[in-house]
């Protein structure tokens, strides 16, 4: 049992105080966000972004570009993800849950390559040596923003790059030390796949209804 609670608490041993609460501060509106995504609410972007934004400052300082890029495009994503959802006409929403179509695969993919390739030459630009765990950052990367940027579309399959991505990132992190960081995303896991199940049984209904 202490080992337990060892691993998840030693990395904070030696942590400044404000550090420890912007983490809880980012645990607590990550896993808030996730689940509010998964209730189809647009308040999905304003705590992602405060979680988000928090990160970037937090990866920054601990030299985790590949993560910390991750998060910055979130930053950039939610925005859009926002006034996308926003949109009405004639007082209706505009964008529906859907599947993605050949043009948005080929996009989607395109989006994960350009992720990829970006997040490396920051790993380079800041001189840091690229080990085995920072190329699957810069993997992971790839497929969180294109989850992102399929969320903001409300495409179904974001919930299984999401799912797929968490499930590498849990055993990552726990590699690392971070133990909140990978329960975090262990929760992230099962409410995506949730997400995935409610976005499904919605987009069923509404063909039905149609």
């Amino acid at each position: 049992m202490n080992q337990i609670s060892d691993f998840f608490l030693d990395p904070y041993q030696d942590k400044d105080t404000y550090v420890i609460v912007l983490e809880a501060v980012v645990f607590i509106s990550g896993i808030l966000s996730v689940w509010l995504a998964k209730k189809e609410s647009i308040w999905v972007y304003p705590t992602g972004l405060a979680a988000t934004v928090i990160t970037v400052y937090l990866l920054f300082q601990d030299r985790l570009l590949g993560d910390m890029m991750m998060n910055l495009y979130f930053s950039i994503m939610s925005v859009y993800g926002w006034w996308n959802w926003a949109r009405t006409q004639n007082h209706k929403k505009v964008v529906h849950i859907s599947r993605t179509d050949t043009k948005e695969k080929y996009i989607g993919f395109g989006l994960f390559v350009l992720t990829m390739l970006i997040t490396f030459l920051v790993y380079k630009g800041f001189g840091v040596t690229v080990e085995t765990s920072n190329y699957v950052d810069i993997f992971t990367s790839g497929v969180f923003f294109t989850a992102m940027w399929y969320m903001a579309l409300k495409k179904l399959e974001n919930w299984t790059l999401w799912i797929f991505a968490d499930i590498i990132t849990v055993p990552l992190y726990a590699y690392r030390g971070l133990g909140m960081l990978s329960l975090q995303y262990l929760i992230f896991t099962f409410l995506a796949i949730q997400g995935y199940i409610a976005w499904k049984n919605s987009l069923n209904s509404a063909r039905q209804t149609s």
